[in-house]
């Protein structure tokens, strides 16, 4: 291996960044802070029909979300332009290519005959061998001599060593009769001139390379180390596709994943270390490396993917945590929290974020905190705030005047007043509820009451209890 590891993510801007993409990103990412190397980005927009800067930033903004910050600026593949015509014109000087001057419709014309007889429609041009003092004063295309004897071996790192004949590989167009580059120059191209040693890259790639090794051998250049990775799949098997559900990093990301969780679970998405499901960033850098990445298509599964984000908003630190929640609502439209419910957010962070799967979940445990007095119970809530309901909080309410605000005296006030109305809890705690939160599903009352503080509290409780039912 190189002592300086470089690998990239090479996206084309026709459209959101896919899911299958941003696992191929964060594997790029893992194997080079893994080496101490560099992860660097370009953008293949040389499709200019198709490609849009919509797309481009979708693209850069699904990264940055993921945390899969690259080194360097972002390359423009299309900028590149001339530097990949110089490229197919040094070819051309080295006898390595050729010029072709068969038309568009003499190629088309040639594939008809050879399918009507049954024969291999690999275009052969009859410009190969063609002395240049016959050629004609015409548009021409500039093709790769392809040998045609002998194999060519892909020894990837994933699949395992490919051999393709040679002869079942045609003289592919570097430089079209335009002048424009073709996408398969630009990449060999683009990766050389990036220094980059290890593509590592969806298996759909698998077919193009040998054709771009054959520009790696006939400049002379060190040809990268192959890992292609197989697609993910639905839990159905078949090829992910929107009617699995979200297709696009930014649907997750607006569906409140957090980035730790979704970076965690691609991860072990076609790659494994040992048993490990849960780990963190550096535990992924510390262990990712091309071995453990399987031969067979992963299955998306959004249980796993919730298992996993629902461990990792429990593991965050509250601050760091309290910062995603923010960048969530920004991302969504929603508005911002203000100083003082940030503060009150991050202080019951504790009791929220335990089995909260995304964001949404922990802001709905959160409502106690982000509503503000008078509350408005819903339906199920307000059955716990009957006449009787109320006339027991209102009961309760001067215990906690001159209480202690600590969890165990809480604790003690209202289990010594259950007792002395001869109930259980249970029969407190709904009321509790309703009048803290305005919901039946809440944190510990004894929390909700902690994080609240006592003035608020008391306030809360004496609302409910002045209602009329």
């Amino acid at each position: 291996m190189p002592q300086h590891v470089v690998t990239r993510f090479a996206p084309s801007p026709t459209g959101f960044l896919h899911i299958g993409g941003a696992r191929t990103a964060l594997f790029n990412w893992l194997y080079a802070r893994r080496h101490g190397g560099e992860f660097k980005l370009r953008i293949e927009d040389t499709d200019r029909a198709r490609s849009t800067e919509a797309a481009t930033q979708a693209i850069l903004s699904g990264l940055q979300w993921l945390g899969l910050n690259w080194d360097g600026d972002a390359i423009s593949q299309a900028g590149n332009a001339a530097r990949h015509a110089e490229v197919a014109h040094e070819l051309l000087a080295a006898g390595k290519a050729y010029k072709c001057f068969s038309t568009q419709e003499e190629i088309a014309a040639f594939r008809e005959l050879a399918q009507a007889e049954k024969r291999s429609t690999l275009f052969q041009s009859p410009w190969r061998d063609t002395d240049p003092a016959d050629h004609p004063d015409a548009p021409y295309a500039i093709r790769l001599r392809t040998p045609t004897e002998g194999t060519t071996v892909i020894r990837d790192q994933v699949q395992g060593d490919v051999t393709i004949r040679n002869d079942q590989l045609d003289d592919m167009i570097l430089l079209r009769s335009d002048g424009t580059p073709v996408y398969m120059l630009a990449v060999v191209v683009d990766d050389h001139d990036m220094g980059v040693t290890h593509v590592i890259r969806g298996d759909d790639h698998l077919n193009n390379t040998a054709r771009q090794m054959g520009v790696y051998t006939a400049l002379g250049w060190d040809v990268p180390v192959w890992a292609h990775i197989p697609l993910i799949h639905g839990p159905d098997g078949k090829k992910l596709s929107k009617r699995h559900g979200a297709l696009g990093v930014e649907e997750y990301r607006a569906t409140g994943y957090p980035a730790a969780g979704m970076r965690n679970y691609l991860a072990r998405l076609g790659w494994s270390h040992g048993d490990d499901e849960f780990f963190t960033d550096a535990q992924a850098q510390e262990w990712f490396d091309l071995k453990g990445i399987g031969k067979s298509p992963s299955r998306f599964d959004f249980k796993k993917l919730e298992n996993l984000c629902g461990q990792h908003i429990a593991a965050a630190d509250d601050a760091a945590l309290l910062h995603n929640i923010a960048d969530f609502l920004a991302a969504t439209g929603q508005a911002a929290l203000t100083a003082d419910k940030a503060a009150l957010l991050e202080k019951g962070m504790y009791c929220l974020k335990e089995r909260a799967k995304t964001f949404p979940e922990l802001i709905e445990k959160a409502h106690f905190i982000l509503s503000d007095r008078p509350l408005h119970p819903d339906e199920k809530a307000l059955k716990n705030l009957d006449n009787v309901s109320r006339g027991i909080l209102k009961e309760l309410t001067p215990h906690l005047h001159n209480a202690r605000w600590n969890r165990e005296e809480l604790e003690a006030v209202a289990n010594r007043f259950a007792d002395e109305h001869d109930m259980k809890f249970g029969k407190l705690a709904g009321p509790l509820r309703a009048a803290l939160a305005g919901r039946s599903v809440t944190p510990s009352v004894f929390d909700m009451m902690l994080v609240l503080g006592q003035e608020e509290s008391i306030a809360r409780l004496n609302d409910a209890a002045c209602e009329t039912g």
